[in-house]
């Protein structure tokens, strides 16, 4: 998952059922190919799954080869098929990550005979692209850490979002911006500038309990010996608990049409046409309704989004001056790249958690507009 939001995903995955607990970088749990196979239908906020295929220290080149014919690369890759090494090595006497993943590329080849190995040295996005399987290897202080991948395209990839706009919000860190902001699922979400729509759809799903891999399968579902039923038994478990409709209404406007055009065909491909309602609106004509309590959750440009440092600082002030007047006593939640925009706004705000977005660090701010005095 992307850093800073392992404590929303830890959550996330209790909530699921998972006996998880928190090791570094995220989360950990023991559990069978059910587990495995629903938290890669039912986690929004992880970006993939690994299982720990095994751990063994080596010291050396000799240490390492010897170890790695022992791993059993055969319960989880199939004779012909592609797969790539991802190596780190931090404070250890192999510290070289290309020779190391060479010789356990070669233990896998003797292993599994017609093992195509892929060296690929792309971004996270574009790694998992062809049906291949990844292993993720990690070594730290001479010992040796070997996880498969078991998701196959990263976790994101719901396969509503053909359409997108200007600086489009990844779906994980959507769906962590509105599990940080406490939203309840019954109160008015709302997002004045929705752009392609990702946090009013990702509320939906969420409200309504659509499972975001309920459309996808995966790489575990590829394995030997996993059975062809084992996937969708899951699936259909997992979504035979969706509600019918969203509890409360959920808005999201913004005032380029091409923004709302692409957040319309989004929902449709979602499922979630009759829950999410988007309309062109300039910020300053958002639909708000007139509630007590509610929900503002929102990705403001900031950054290269918009270019002109001025006009950033307008926009959020002008956001800060709607909310005050039109939502007073609502819950706030936002991604913020600085404190000098967050102060803009005039509205308390609080540190969930930190992260990046598109490379800009970034941070999940939440609070709650000043109620207007009696």
């Amino acid at each position: 998952m992307a850093p800073g939001l392992e404590a929303l995903a830890l959550a996330e995955a209790r909530a699921l059922g998972l006996p998880a607990v928190e090791e570094e970088g995220g989360f950990g749990w023991t559990g069978d190919l059910r587990s495995v196979i629903a938290a890669n239908v039912g986690l929004r906020i992880a970006s993939r799954v690994l299982v720990r295929l095994d751990s063994f220290e080596a010291t050396s080149f000799a240490d390492l080869e010897r170890r790695a014919r022992r791993v059993a690369w055969g319960t989880v890759i199939r004779a012909g098929e592609a797969v790539r090494f991802r190596v780190t090595c931090k404070k250890s006497r192999l510290y070289h990550s290309d020779a190391v993943a060479q010789r356990l590329a070669d233990a896998l080849t003797r292993t599994v005979p017609g093992v195509r190995i892929i060296d690929h040295r792309g971004d996270e996005e574009t790694e998992t692209e062809e049906r291949t399987t990844l292993f993720v290897v990690r070594f730290f202080r001479d010992r040796c850490l070997i996880s498969v991948d078991t998701s196959g395209a990263l976790l994101h990839r719901r396969g509503y979002r053909m359409a997108t706009a200007k600086a489009p919000l990844r779906e994980t860190l959507a769906a962590a911006l509105v599990a940080a902001s406490g939203w309840d699922g019954v109160a008015p979400l709302v997002d004045p500038l929705c752009g392609s729509g990702t946090i009013a759809i990702e509320g939906a799903w969420m409200a309504r309990g659509i499972p975001p891999g309920v459309n996808r399968t995966f790489a575990v579902e590829r394995w030997p010996g996993v059975p062809e039923t084992l996937g969708r038994e899951v699936r259909a478990e997992l979504a035979s608990k969706t509600q019918v409709s969203a509890a409360g209404p959920i808005l999201g406007s913004d005032r380029d049409a091409g923004a709302i055009e692409a957040a319309r065909g989004n929902a449709a491909r979602a499922g979630v046409t009759d829950d999410v309602a988007f309309a062109v609106h300039a910020l300053s004509a958002a639909p708000i309704p007139a509630h007590e309590r509610g929900w503002i959750v929102t990705n403001p440009p900031y950054g290269v989004r918009v270019g002109e440092s001025g006009r950033v600082r307008d926009l959020w002030a002008q956001l800060g001056k709607v909310l005050r007047a039109r939502a007073p006593g609502w819950e706030v939640a936002l991604l913020s790249p600085d404190q000098l925009l967050e102060r803009q706004l005039g509205i308390p705000l609080r540190l969930a958690a930190r992260t990046t977005n598109g490379g800009i660090p970034v941070r999940l701010m939440v609070g709650r507009v000043p109620a207007r005095p009696h």
